[in-house]
């Protein structure tokens, strides 16, 4: 029952303060999920981060419960959820009653404007952290510019080329790859 209620309250704080949805929590989450508590390792937390852009859902609400099944099982993961959605859930609700009277004021669009700057970095950085662990040679460097290109493209291509089918297909190059590495180091030997 401590385990999870850890969860809960570790999502919750996390919760309320992670501002900016997925990439921008990254770096936050790093540090308290895997430096700090060691509840994950980087790479499963990247690892998490994939398949929770790839399943339904607000993917740092995806990332919560997957750590919470790893943690505490199906009750890990609905603490997990239910602490993290607590926190924007009642911030939401407190915006939503107050903001239409003071959205004009000054002070408020200047507060939104910083917090739109902080989350770019945030954002930036989980980039750049991605980026180090993501793009480890040749193979995928030029995978990412395909994908990129496709992605970024698919509006001038005669056929759309919707952003899950480059997820799946991205993964399964990647499983394609590895098997024929593996291959053939294992001839090698």
């Amino acid at each position: 029952m401590n385990n999870l209620l850890d969860l809960y309250l570790t999502y919750l704080k996390l919760g309320f303060v992670t501002f900016g949805g997925g990439y921008a929590m990254l770096p936050i989450l790093e540090r308290e999920l895997a430096d700090k508590r060691r509840w994950t390792t980087l790479d499963e937390l990247r690892d998490y981060f994939s398949i929770g852009q790839c399943t339904p859902g607000i993917i740092a609400l995806n990332v919560s419960t997957f750590i919470g099944q790893k943690r505490g099982g199906v009750a890990g993961a609905i603490a997990a959820g239910l602490g993290f959605m607590t926190g924007p859930i009642s911030i939401i609700l407190v915006i939503a009653a107050f903001l239409t009277n003071f959205a004009d004021l000054a002070i408020i669009q200047h507060a939104f404007a910083g917090i739109r700057v902080c989350v770019c970095v945030l954002i930036i950085q989980a980039v750049l952290r991605l980026w180090s662990k993501s793009i480890v040679d040749a193979f995928t460097l030029i995978l990412y510019l395909v994908i990129f290109l496709l992605n970024g493209f698919s509006g001038l291509l005669p056929f759309r080329i919707p952003a899950a089918v480059l997820v799946i297909l991205a993964g399964i190059i990647g499983i394609v790859s590895s098997t024929i590495k593996a291959g053939k180091e294992d001839s090698a030997k």
